[in-house]
């Protein structure tokens, strides 16, 4: 589903900047290029890996993988639905649920920290490195006021668990309530996914590409999967937090299926 999420974020963003500066975007691979992003993927992985000389190679290798990982993990603990029947069989739409699912989240998504520190150190390089510091400085300054924003979410739901939040906003979302807590997470995660207007990390007029300059083929590959995978999973936080989760919005709920 997150890589599904992906190939489908890269595609509507790069049609949407082509609209805002008047061109059409992919149009080109598949009917009106919906293709594009699989066939882009497709050809980072058949690309050459260059490793350069001066890098700390054990290190090089493992910081992708270190980015990517947690980022796959923190979707864990987001409902996805209610306990829903399957042939009489119950169970609940989510992967696991746990007491404290939400410090489980902040938890894995700070490990991604140490992949794109490790890249930028490993490297070799100084430009990988100044971006590699820049990136953790700014996804740990935001980190702060992400977990802070939460702390109001857990005194009116009474629970830290991802499932318990949801069902607390049965009557009334909690945007409502702490419209203040929802517009600094929001900003928070747009900062925490390093995305316009804080992709400061990526500088491409200063620093060629930040952290990942050095890295080519699936290694690159998986940055890029890491960055748009956090993005979906820090949206879904948001819709789980204070959106109400899986429920309706109003006039829909009304009807018990929905």
């Amino acid at each position: 589903f997150l890589l599904l999420t992906v190939l489908a974020a890269i595609l509507i963003e790069r049609k949407l900047l082509g609209r805002m500066q008047m061109r059409f975007g992919p149009n080109r691979v598949g009917p009106k290029g919906l293709l594009q992003s699989l066939v882009d993927g497709i050809k980072l992985g058949l690309k050459e890996g260059l490793i350069p000389t001066g890098v700390d190679k054990p290190i090089y290798l493992l910081a992708p993988i270190i980015s990517t990982v947690p980022a796959f993990m923190a979707f864990a603990v987001i409902p996805m639905g209610p306990v829903v029947s399957v042939f009489g069989h119950h169970t609940p739409l989510q992967l696991t649920d746990l007491a404290v699912a939400v410090l489980y989240i902040l938890a894995v998504t700070s490990i991604g920290v140490y992949g794109i520190v490790l890249a930028g150190w490993a490297s070799g390089s100084t430009y990988p490195l100044l971006g590699g510091l820049r990136s953790s400085a700014q996804v740990i300054s935001y980190e702060i006021a992400m977990a802070l924003s939460f702390a109001a979410v857990f005194l009116y739901a009474g629970t830290m668990s991802t499932s318990g939040i949801v069902a607390a906003q049965d009557g009334r979302w909690f945007v409502f309530l702490l419209l203040p807590s929802f517009l600094v997470y929001v900003t928070s995660m747009v900062g925490e996914t390093n995305r316009a207007p804080f992709d400061l990390p990526e500088a491409e007029g200063e620093l060629v590409g930040g952290f990942h300059t050095e890295y080519s083929s699936l290694k690159f590959a998986m940055f890029m999967l890491a960055e748009y995978v956090n993005m979906t999973t820090v949206s879904a936080l948001a819709t789980t937090m204070f959106l109400g989760g899986w429920h309706a919005p109003w006039p829909i709920s009304l009807w018990d299926g929905a």
